[in-house]
């Protein structure tokens, strides 16, 4: 692309713990009491009540995420949908303004740079939606692959809070605060919309497993928001919810998490996420190798399992083969919905079929494990 602006990576830069970025809504989080945790060099709320209390109201009423820390890029230009084409493995020429796609920036080795989403905000305009901690690697990784295309890459992180509303009461907690529009939209698109007279961006997406809105709104607006969404819901049991149950939402619904469960040593057809990689669109950056593993196959998948004893399987226990070690548990909990012990892990291929035994060891103890299918958790239809 023509340009991208350098000042943009400085501003998404992690800073050292002792100087820890805070979102707009920082102040009502100190307020409301929550815990808060050092995360991707964010000050952010973990827990408020509880994490099982506050999992539970998302899965039963609704609950209101802070993810201000998460970056957004502004990518256009003529040239910005085929760029993002070739830098990307699923097919953007599939959708049109309004909606958006689970997508994944990838490397010649077919692993992930960063998962994200991709907003078409317009024929020639795109909003990208990645994990904090990489903002500056992808922004890198995006400007790199840019030379000679016409277009910009604008970071634009600053331009935006953005607040994640989760759970079966969302759409009524927002009703008296947005148009029918807005309350109509289907999954995985989104509006320019006012939400309490406020402009905003609204998308039916989420990270938990459930229906529920994302509004991307002006910082200095975002704590009005905050209580009048809050105020809302209150009726409905709405809460204040943390990443500590997000976390727990997004394992019970498989939602890869960057860095646990897939990074720049998976490939996308190893994460079990081969639905987003779509070969038949032309050249992109990683499809050469991502073809070949599409025909030839994995050596090893991305599966979920439960515990058959009462141990809880957490990240980086080592996972035990025939009793060999051949990986660990990318992500593990104990599941407040199932009331069980449910995990991620990659596994040789010819043991992850669903129904296969295999150990994890915790504590020096192998403990029994079952490949499980997956979602753990689907939300009633």
């Amino acid at each position: 692309m023509a340009r991208s602006r350098s000042s943009a990576v400085r501003g998404v830069r992690l800073t050292p713990t002792d100087h820890l970025r805070r979102t707009p809504l920082h102040e009502l989080h100190v307020e409301a009491g929550a815990k808060l945790v050092a995360f991707a060099g964010w000050q952010m709320p973990v827990q408020y009540s509880g994490v099982i209390d506050e999992h539970d109201a998302v899965r039963r009423r609704a609950g209101l995420f802070d993810v201000s820390h998460m970056g957004q890029l502004l990518v256009r230009g003529p040239g910005a949908r085929d760029f993002l084409q070739r830098v990307t493995c699923n097919d953007l020429a599939r959708l049109g303004p309004g909606r958006a796609q689970y997508n994944a920036l990838t490397t010649p080795a077919g692993t992930f740079v960063d998962d994200l989403l991709v907003y078409v905000l317009g024929e020639r305009e795109y909003l990208l939606v990645i994990n904090a901690a990489n903002a500056a690697k992808d922004l890198a990784w995006l400007a790199q692959h840019a030379r000679g295309v016409e277009g910009e890459i604008e970071d634009v992180s600053s331009a935006w809070a953005l607040l994640s509303l989760q759970g079966p009461q969302a759409a009524p907690t927002l009703e008296p605060l947005v148009s029918r529009a807005v309350l109509e939209l289907r999954y995985y698109r989104f509006a320019r919309a006012a939400v309490s007279g406020t402009a905003c961006i609204v998308s039916r997406t989420g990270y938990t497993g459930e229906d529920g809105f994302e509004i991307y709104a002006p910082p200095a607006e975002a704590p009005r928001l905050w209580r009048e969404i809050l105020a809302a819901g209150a009726p409905l049991g709405v809460v204040p919810a943390g990443l500590g149950a997000r976390d727990t939402l997004r394992l019970e619904a498989r939602m890869a998490l960057y860095g646990s469960d897939i990074d720049e040593t998976t490939t996308v057809l190893e994460a079990d996420l081969g639905w987003i990689v779509k070969l038949d669109k032309g050249e992109f950056v990683g499809r050469e190798v991502l073809a070949r593993q599409a025909r030839d196959g994995v050596s090893r998948k991305l599966v979920g399992f439960e515990l058959l004893g009462r141990g809880i399987a957490r990240h980086g226990h080592p996972v035990l083969v025939e009793g060999k070690t051949v990986g660990r548990v990318t992500s593990g909990t104990h599941s407040p919905t199932l009331r069980k012990s449910i995990g991620l892990a990659y596994l040789p291929v010819e043991h992850a079929d669903a129904g296969r035994e295999f150990a994890v060891e915790i504590r020096g103890r192998s403990e029994p494990a079952r490949v499980v299918p997956t979602p753990f958790y689907r939300r009633p239809r």
